[in-house]
C-alpha cells in the first residue's frame, strides 16, 4: 500500500499559541502606533492615530487563525499592510512582524502545497511590483533636488538599493523557513510512521519466534522420546520373552535398556540446559547437537533394539555445519525409530550416507510388511521441517516389495563449511538389495 500524503493538522495547544500570539501583537502594536505618530514616522503626510489602531487590529487578529486558514490570513494581512504604507499610517514594525509570520505560515501549516507555492509567490510578485512602483514614483518626485545629479549611487539611489535588499531578505525568509518547517515536519511524521512499522514487525517476529521457539522444542522431544522409549520398549518386551530360555541374553536386553534410559536422561538434561541458556540456544552452536559421526552409534542402538540394520558411507566425508548435521542426525533417528515400530518381525534396515559431488545425502531403507495408504504424522513433519531447515528436500515413500525409504538429500552449498578434493561414486538404484556392492566405505 503506498503511504498517504502528508498533512498538517494543528493541536488544541498550537490554537491556543495562535490565539496567545495575536493578544500580544495586538499589544504591541498598539505601543508602536503611539510611539510612532508621536515620532512622526512619516512627518506631516502620515494619517492620524486612529488609523494606526485600526491597522494594528487588522494585522494581528487574523494572527489567532493563521494555521486554521493561513492563505487567508495571510492575503488579509498583505492587503491591509499595503494599505497602511500606501496612506502613510504610523505603523511598520508589527506590521512587518505580522506579514512575516502569515507567509511563514503558509509555507508551513498549508496541506495544499500547489496552492500554497501560488499564495506566496502572488504576495511576494505583488509586494515588489508596488515597492517598484513606489520607487519609481518617488524618484519622478525627487527628480528636482540637487542631491539626485550626484551621481549614479546618490543617497536616494542607495536608499531605494538598501529597501529592495531587505525585502528580498524579508520575503525570500518567510518563504524558505516556511518550506523547511512543512519539510521537517513531513520527516518526522515520516520516522514517527517508519518506527510504529519497526515495532509492529518486532512484535511480529517476536510472536514468530516464539512460535518457532515451541516447534523447535516439541520436535526435539518427539525425537528424543520416540527414539528412546520405542528402544526400551522393544527390549524389554525380547528381555520378557527370553528371561527364562537364555537369562544371559536378557541380562544383555536389560543392560541395552539401562544404556537407552541413561542416553534418553543426557539427551532430556541437554535439551533443558538449552532452554534456559539465553538467546537461540537451539541453533547452531547447541550444547544438545549431534552430527553425521553420532549415526553410527544410532545404528548400533537400532542393532541392539532387535532391528538388523546396516551402515555404509560412501564417498571422501566432508566437514558439515552443525545444523545440516544434527538434522539429517535427527531424520536417521525418526526413520530407524518408525522401522522399529511398524515394519513388524523380521524386518531389517539399510543406512547409507552419500558424499557426492553435488549433495550429501542420506538414505534410510527398511524392509517388512507394505504400507497401503501413509498416513503423515508428527515424526514424518519433524523430518520435512529438518530437511527444509537444512536447504535440502526429502522422499518419505513405502516400497512396493514392503518397508519404507527415506531419502534427504542436502545441496554442498548448504551442507559443507569447507571443500574439500571429492572423490564422488555413481549413483546407484535405489533398492536396498541392488546396493550391497557400496560397503567397501563401511565404518
Amino acid at each position: 500500500m503506498p503511504d498517504s500524503p502528508f498533512t498538517r493538522t494543528p493541536t488544541e495547544r498550537d490554537l491556543r499559541q495562535d490565539l496567545l500570539l495575536a493578544g500580544v501583537m495586538l499589544v504591541g502594536g498598539v505601543i508602536s502606533a503611539g510611539l510612532s505618530t508621536v515620532a512622526g514616522l512619516y512627518g506631516k503626510a502620515q494619517a492620524p492615530m486612529w488609523t494606526a489602531l485600526v491597522l494594528v487590529l487588522a494585522v494581528s487578529a487574523p494572527l489567532a487563525l493563521r494555521r486554521r486558514h493561513p492563505a487567508v490570513v495571510a492575503v488579509f494581512v498583505a492587503l491591509a499592510m499595503f494599505v497602511g504604507v500606501t496612506l502613510r499610517v504610523p505603523e511598520m514594525y508589527v506590521t512587518n512582524i505580522s506579514m512575516f509570520i502569515a507567509l511563514y505560515t503558509v509555507g508551513a501549516w498549508m496541506n495544499a502545497r500547489k496552492a500554497a507555492t501560488l499564495v506566496r509567490i502572488g504576495i511576494i510578485a505583488g509586494m515588489f511590483i508596488w515597492l517598484l512602483f513606489v520607487m519609481y514614483r518617488d524618484a519622478i518626485n525627487e527628480a528636482g533636488k540637487a542631491d539626485m545629479a550626484a551621481g549614479l549611487f546618490s543617497p536616494y539611489i542607495a536608499m531605494m538599493m538598501l529597501q529592495l535588499l531587505l525585502n528580498v531578505l524579508y520575503f525570500g525568509g518567510a518563504y524558505y523557513f516556511g518550506e523547511r518547517s512543512w519539510q521537517a515536519a513531513a520527516q518526522r511524521h515520516t520516522l514517527e510512521g517508519r518506527t510504529r512499522e519497526l515495532e509492529a514487525e518486532r512484535e511480529v517476529t517476536a510472536a514468530q519466534a516464539v512460535a518457532l521457539d515451541r516447534v523447535r522444542i516439541a520436535r526435539e522431544l518427539h525425537d528424543v522420546v520416540a527414539h528412546h522409549v520405542s528402544v526400551m520398549g522393544v527390549q524389554a518386551g525380547a528381555a520378557r520373552l527370553v528371561a527364562e530360555q537364555d537369562p544371559a541374553e536378557a541380562k544383555r536386553m536389560l543392560a541395552g535398556i539401562e544404556d537407552a534410559s541413561r542416553e534418553a536422561i543426557h539427551d532430556f538434561r541437554q535439551l533443558l540446559e538449552t532452554l534456559r541458556a539465553p538467546g537461540d540456544a537451539l541453533g547452531d552452536d547447541a550444547p544438545s547437537t549431534f552430527g553425521l559421526e553420532d549415526i553410527e552409534r544410532l545404528v548400533q542402538s537400532s542393532r541392539d533394539a532387535g532391528l538388523p540394520t546396516d551402515y555404509a558411507v560412501i564417498g571422501e566425508p566432508v566437514p558439515v555445519s552443525s545444523t545440516v548435521g544434527v538434522n539429517l542426525y535427527r531424520i536417521a533417528q525418526e526413520a530407524l525409530t518408525n522401522a522399529r515400530r511398524h515394519a513388524g518381525v523380521g524386518a531389517t534396515a539399510d543406512v547409507r550416507v552419500r558424499y557426492e559431488a553435488d549433495a550429501l545425502e542420506l538414505e534410510v531403507v527398511n524392509t517388512g510388511r507394505a504400507i497401503g495408504v501413509l498416513r503423515p504424522g508428527l515424526g514424518q513433519l519433524g523430518m520435512r521441517e529438518r530437511a527444509l531447515a537444512s536447504g535440502g528436500t526429502i522422499e518419505l515413500v513405502p516400497r512396493p516389495q514392503g518397508g519404507f525409504r527415506v531419502r534427504a538429500s542436502v545441496p554442498l552449498t548448504s551442507a559443507f563449511e569447507s571443500r574439500k578434493s571429492l572423490h564422488p561414486t555413481p549413483r546407484h538404484s535405489n533398492s536396498r538389495d541392488s546396493k550391497r556392492d557400496e560397503k567397501e566405505s563401511v565404518r
